[in-house]
C-alpha cells in the first residue's frame, strides 16, 4: 500500500505541474500574439527606410558621416537581446553558442535581458551597461539604447558594434542572429550588416542594377544623411528588440505546451500503472479470504 500511497502522491504533484504549465502557456499565448503582430508590423518601415538609405549612400562616400566610417581596430562592442525568465527551451543557450562563434574573445558587452547579462559576468566578460525594456516594447525605451551604442562608436572607443539578437521567423522557429550595426556599410564576405538581416533583411544583391535617381537635398545632402542615419540605428535597435521578444514568447509558449503535454502522458502512465498495483492488491485480498474460508472448512 505505500506504493499505492506514493503513486498517488506524484500524481498528485504532476497533476499540479501540469496546471502551472498550462497557464503559464496561456499567459505566453497572450503575449506572444501582441509581440508577433509588433515585430511583423516595423518590417515593412525597416525595409522602406533601408531602401532609402541605400538609394542616398550611392552618391556619397563612407568618408560622408562618422558613422559610415570603417576602422582597422579590433575593438568590438555586442549589443546582446536575451530574456529575464527561463522556460522558453534552448532561446537563450542558442544565442550563447552564436556569440561565441561570432564574437571576439575580447568584446564587450551592452545587454538587455538577465539571462545572458549574468553569463557574460559569471564568464568573466565586460558588461559596460545593462538596460531594461518593457513589454509589449515601447520606441521611447531603444531610443536611448541606440544612442549609446552610438556613442560609443563616435568616441572611437570600439571600431565594430554588433547586434546579437534572436531573429523571429515562426511560432516553432527562432533563429539566433549576430550582426554589425555599426560602421554602416554594404554587404561583405562572412559579416553581415544589420538591415541585412532584421526583419526578414534587405538585400543589396537585389537592388545593383536599380536605375539611379536624381535627388533634390534640403537643406543638403550632408545634413539629409546626418538625419537619416540615427533614425536607422534606432530602428535597428528596435526592430531586433521587439524581434527577439517575439522570439521569446513563441519559445516560451511552445516549450511550455510540450512541457503541459508531457505532464498530461506522464499522468496517464501513473494512473495505469496505480490502477495494476490497485487491482493486484485487491486480487491479492481476495485469495487470502479466499484461502481463508477454505481452511476453515
Amino acid at each position: 500500500m505505500a506504493n499505492l500511497r506514493d503513486i498517488r502522491r506524484r500524481i498528485k504533484s504532476v497533476k499540479n505541474t501540469a496546471q502551472i504549465t498550462r497557464a503559464m502557456q496561456l499567459v505566453a499565448a497572450a503575449k506572444m500574439k501582441k509581440a508577433q503582430d509588433q515585430a511583423l508590423a516595423g518590417r515593412e518601415y525597416a525595409q522602406r527606410l533601408t531602401q532609402m538609405l541605400y538609394d542616398i549612400r550611392k552618391n556619397f562616400g563612407e568618408e560622408s558621416n562618422p558613422l559610415l566610417e570603417r576602422r582597422e581596430g579590433k575593438r568590438e562592442l555586442v549589443f546582446v537581446i536575451s530574456t529575464d525568465k527561463g522556460l522558453c527551451g534552448p532561446l537563450n543557450t542558442n544565442l550563447a553558442r552564436k556569440i561565441r562563434a561570432n564574437t571576439s574573445p575580447d568584446a564587450d558587452f551592452v545587454t538587455v535581458g538577465r539571462k545572458l547579462r549574468i553569463l557574460c559576468e559569471k564568464l568573466g566578460r565586460r558588461v559596460i551597461a545593462d538596460f531594461t525594456v518593457k513589454d509589449p516594447v515601447p520606441f521611447s525605451q531603444t531610443r536611448p539604447i541606440a544612442k549609446f551604442l552610438s556613442q560609443q562608436f563616435l568616441e572611437g572607443n570600439y571600431d565594430k558594434v554588433s547586434i546579437a539578437f534572436t531573429s523571429f521567423v515562426n511560432t516553432l522557429r527562432q533563429e539566433p542572429e549576430v550582426v554589425t550595426l555599426l560602421p554602416i556599410r554594404g554587404h561583405t564576405d562572412g559579416e553581415e550588416q544589420a538591415f541585412e538581416t532584421i526583419g526578414k533583411g534587405f538585400n543589396v544583391e537585389d537592388h545593383k542594377n536599380d536605375p539611379q535617381y536624381d535627388y533634390l537635398f534640403e537643406p543638403s545632402p550632408h545634413d539629409v544623411l546626418a538625419a537619416i542615419l540615427p533614425l536607422y540605428v534606432n530602428y535597428e535597435v528596435f526592430q531586433a528588440v521587439v524581434e527577439s521578444r517575439a522570439s521569446e514568447h513563441s519559445a516560451r509558449m511552445v516549450a511550455m505546451k510540450a512541457a503541459t503535454d508531457n505532464a498530461k502522458k506522464f499522468i496517464k502512465e501513473l494512473t495505469l500503472e496505480y490502477n495494476k498495483l490497485r487491482q493486484g492488491a485487491i486480487t491479492a485480498e481476495l485469495l487470502e479470504i479466499t484461502t481463508a474460508m477454505k481452511a476453515m472448512e
